[in-house]
């Protein structure tokens, strides 16, 4: 059997820790929380020489071990509780060459907790660029510890990585600065009290709010001698203690680094200067949104059209090869068109994932934040906000989470209501199919009239959240003073390793998350669609030969009908007659409102829902596109998918809440159920009167 090590991997942001991560472990990796709170996990295995596995985990972006955020006591909490099954055997610090005075501060922090230790210097592809040369004997001597100089980019240095971490244990444990030094009386007394401690493992639960082991802070504060030290106090000796790693950073920087300006090239300053330009930023950001959202329709076209016909020929094939039947019917009514409605949508989600991933690798996402701060600021957020707002592309409850990193409460609550109104990539099913029902394929100086419509609908979204964050600044009175600060990260070419693993890594997410919901609601649907009670379900077909007995329909047109009767008289469209009162008025039908109903679970599962609906009792295994396009306004007659059903059902989804995980994390970072229920209520019914105008100002 494999023996297995525990590898955490730390550094600050921007340091490229996740191409470190990577390049580590490939496709065996996994992405999760950790227990008990709403932080994202990324762990992965790597295979080293003589059969040892390590088991790496990706800990949040931390500058040092003095936490401002949830995400950086998580790095903390975990490298001080030897009882925790992912604590390190080894850790690897990753820094970034142009940056290294900075990234050592961490550095010599993990060092002081006598944790084997790594450093890898990465992105040494650009030390000739910058003009930066190392002396690696001398840095290892004196950092004690071996350091790996890494280019993920050339994929160099990687497998001295690996080498390095199978040799862990000839890694020295010793510190780099004697951290009593600082104030000898107080750490003296600190030590004597405590003697099977770590000096700097005591030093970190009292200025942290973080525990460890069996000694926590209300030990330690117990000891007459420790009460005796004030806040400020803490504070100072905590500045002393920052000052003291620089004066020793910097004196082996000295000798270790060398750096030539003069034959430093260097670029940034001009693209920065044009980028967050208060007119040609916000112009090219733009552009960059326009050209997403046309390539999303152009460059999807042919594969979405080719999975679309794929299901339809499937469940056609898989109704020819099976036996008549309940099973059978269960397949290719329920399941297969249940499933096509959420798999035709993969290259388009795909391409999202794939714009996002471009742009937040080359460095510019943290331009655009920096951009945004301006506008932000005149509606009560900070451009910290920009962050879960931009992420909210992708899925709101990642975006949620990510408000975490909002140290102002005030900012945070606003953020976290209005962040869903972003639309997000579950609403994106939802936009393409009604879009490329109502919205004609032509063209406007070369982008087509359905990208703009998903533009127009992105654009709405932000607008109404940005909107609501200015209306909830003036209502809750909760007075906050903050100041925003972000790191420019240098601008660099995506790394194609990255880009791919992180479409893969979200699209396949997003497929086996939708996946799982729609298989389910599939099969209950088809279950309340293919059986009804009463004498008006179990003699349809005898009612509707009566019905039409003086009309000469052809078999399969009568058919059509029997099958028409037996969903409306169902449990599912019992259902639906139920609740079509309230959503007739938008120019819905009760299939629509069974639709609306079950995409609380997720919204994406609204095309799915129809296609099921559709599908039962229907021989015509015609594409989901077609059969919708095909469905009748029983009321108005026309197409039940017309420009003013259409429109009025793309407001509503912008609008609506239609996600009970969001609500459920929404409670979970306010702790409370006021926020979320008040979320609920207010966006459902902003919607519904939205999409009641649309649709009454249109039809």
């Amino acid at each position: 059997m494999s023996k297995q090590i525990n590898v955490a991997l730390i550094g600050n942001p921007n340091t490229g820790k996740t191409s470190v991560f990577n390049a580590l472990t490939g496709l065996n990796q996994k992405v999760g929380n950790y227990p008990g709170i709403t932080v994202e996990k990324k762990e992965g295995v790597c295979k080293l020489p003589r059969g040892v596995k390590a088991h790496i985990i990706d800990l949040p972006g931390t500058y040092s071990l003095n936490a401002s955020s949830l995400d950086e006591n998580v790095v903390i909490e975990l490298l001080l509780n030897k009882n925790d099954k992912d604590f390190p055997d080894l850790a690897v610090v990753v820094s970034d060459v142009e940056n290294l005075k900075r990234n050592l501060l961490l550095y010599t922090q993990i060092k002081d907790l006598e944790i084997p230790t790594i450093l890898v210097i990465n992105m040494a592809d650009r030390m000739a660029y910058k003009g930066i040369s190392l002396d690696l004997e001398y840095l290892e001597t004196h950092l004690k510890t071996k350091i790996a100089l890494v280019s993920t980019r050339k994929n160099q240095g990687i497998d001295r990585l690996k080498t390095l971490i199978s040799n862990y244990k000839d890694l020295s444990i010793s510190h780099c600065i004697n951290l009593s030094e600082i104030d000898p009386a107080y750490f003296e007394n600190l030590q004597s009290t405590f003697p099977n401690q770590l000096i700097y493992k005591l030093w970190l639960v009292i200025t942290q709010d973080v525990n460890f082991g069996k000694t926590d802070r209300n030990e330690i504060d117990a000891v007459a001698n420790f009460k005796t030290k004030s806040k400020n106090d803490l504070k100072r000796l905590q500045q002393k203690e920052t000052i003291k790693r620089y004066q020793f950073i910097n004196d082996v920087l000295k000798k270790g680094q060398t750096i030539d300006v003069a034959n430093a090239k260097d670029l940034r300053m001009t693209f920065d200067r044009i980028i967050t330009h208060k007119i040609w930023g916000y112009a090219i950001f733009f552009v960059i949104l326009l050209t997403i959202f046309q390539a999303i329709y152009d460059w999807s076209s042919v594969p979405m059209d080719f999975i679309d016909s794929a299901f339809a020929s499937f469940s056609e094939w898989t109704k020819n090869q099976l036996p008549v039947g309940a099973f059978t019917s269960l397949l290719t009514e329920g399941i297969i068109p249940g499933l096509g409605g959420i798999v035709i949508f993969i290259p388009q989600i795909a391409f999202l994932f794939l714009f996002i991933s471009v742009l937040e690798e080359s460095g510019y996402m943290s331009r655009v934040v920096f951009l945004m701060d301006r506008i932000m600021r005149r509606f009560g957020l900070s451009g910290k906000s920009i962050v879960p707002l931009i992420s909210g592309t992708a899925c709101a409850i990642p975006a949620i989470m990510a408000t975490r990193n909002i140290e102002n409460w005030k900012e945070r609550l606003i953020t976290i209501l209005v962040t869903p109104f972003i639309t997000c990539s579950a609403r994106l099913p939802v936009y393409l199919i009604i879009i490329s029902l109502i919205i004609p394929e032509g063209r406007f100086i070369g982008l087509s009239y359905q990208a703009l419509t998903l533009m127009f609908l992105y654009l709405l979204g932000f607008g109404t959240a940005v909107f609501s964050a200015y209306i909830l600044n003036k209502i809750l009175k909760i007075k906050s003073k903050t100041f925003f600060v972000v790191e420019m990260p240098n601008y660099k070419l995506p790394l194609l390793k990255n880009v791919v693993l992180t479409v893969l890594e979200k699209t396949k997410s997003f497929v086996f998350g939708a996946g799982k919901i729609i298989l389910a609601i599939s099969i209950v649907l088809w279950f309340l669609a293919s059986f009804g009670p009463g004498k008006d379900f179990n003699n349809a077909e005898e009612i509707t030969k009566k019905a039409y007995s003086n009309q000469n329909l052809t078999s399969e047109e009568l058919q059509q009908k029997i099958a028409s009767h037996k969903l409306e008289h169902s449990f599912i469209g019992i259902t639906g007659r139920a609740i079509e009162p309230i959503i007739r008025p938008l120019g819905y039908d009760w299939k629509i409102g069974i639709a609306i109903v079950s995409s609380f679970a997720a919204r994406e599962v609204f095309v799915g829902t129809l296609a099921t609906i559709y599908s039962v009792g229907n021989d015509d295994e015609d594409t989901i596109k077609n059969r919708m396009a095909g469905e009748v306004n029983p009321i108005l007659g026309g197409p039940l998918f017309n420009f003013a059903s259409g429109i009025s059902l793309l407001l509503f989804y912008a609008f609506a809440m239609q996600c009970m995980s969001t609500l459920a994390v929404v409670k979970r970072e306010t702790n409370s159920w006021k926020w979320p229920v008040l979320q609920l209520t207010i966006m459902s019914a902003f919607a519904y009167v939205v999409a009641l105008i649309a649709f009454q100002i249109l039809k």
